[in-house]
């Protein structure tokens, strides 16, 4: 089962994928994201085809593999396998060209597209993700208020923070943009905001924000408080 949610409104995508995914997801359940920095060749096709024989298997999102060319390239060649698994994967990405628009389309009805009409005049959620690089707790939390004055979910806060941790760990790991798989500009204002944090300090930010996230969706805790306590904690 594949479901696809795509485009240049990207608030809104992520929005509605998650929307759709809480519609979806059953008691204890999880979900488990599969993103371009953790990708394994092979990945997909496997899961595809897995047989869970105790409990219930998690739903998987795919978070922008066109992050990275190879993995991206693999996704599109396993899309059938996808649409006819019987496991349900819900693929997030940004705005698709023709060609691939088309190939998605072959493959799965379930194709959702949002797009930024006229000026843009909600909440900048990226500027959370300029006061977290330069370690800026209060304004974060500032902004976390406005946000949520704004009307935007936890949900849609964790994507963008998310997103920010993920290119920090990435300028990390690698040496250059194009080996990293993303723009120019993130990249290198990644790299420089480096010398803010500590030694394994981004990753133990990035397991916690992930751990509130399932925790909240499977209903262990209030994800808007725990959201809050580790803006203001880390």
């Amino acid at each position: 089962m594949l479901t696809v949610f795509y485009g240049n409104d990207q608030i809104k995508v992520r929005s509605e994928a998650h929307k759709y995914i809480d519609s979806l997801i059953k008691e204890g359940q999880t979900v488990v994201r599969i993103e371009s920095d953790n990708y394994e060749a092979g990945q997909l096709l496997n899961l595809s085809s897995a047989t869970v024989l105790f409990g219930t298997s998690p739903i998987y999102l795919i978070d922008t593999l066109s992050n990275r060319a190879d993995s991206y390239e693999e996704l599109l060649e396993t899309l059938e396998s996808l649409a006819t698994s019987t496991e349900i994967f819900v693929i997030i990405e940004k705005d698709l060209n023709a060609s691939d628009k088309k190939h998605f389309a072959k493959q799965t009805d379930n194709l959702n597209e949002y797009k930024k009409v006229g000026v843009e005049t909600r909440f900048n959620v990226f500027a959370m993700a300029e006061a977290l690089v330069n370690k800026d707790k209060r304004q974060l939390w500032v902004l976390l208020q406005e946000a949520k004055r704004n009307g935007l979910s936890a949900e849609e806060i964790i994507g963008t923070l998310w997103w920010q941790l993920k290119t920090l760990r990435l300028a990390i790991l690698t040496k250059s943009a194009e080996e990293a798989g993303v723009k120019d500009f993130p990249y290198n204002k990644a790299k420089r905001a480096l010398k803010n944090f500590k030694d394994g300090e981004i990753e133990s930010l990035s397991f916690k924000l992930l751990n509130l996230y399932h925790d909240g969706h499977a209903g262990k805790c209030d994800i808007d408080l725990v959201l809050e306590e580790w803006v203001l904690r880390g």
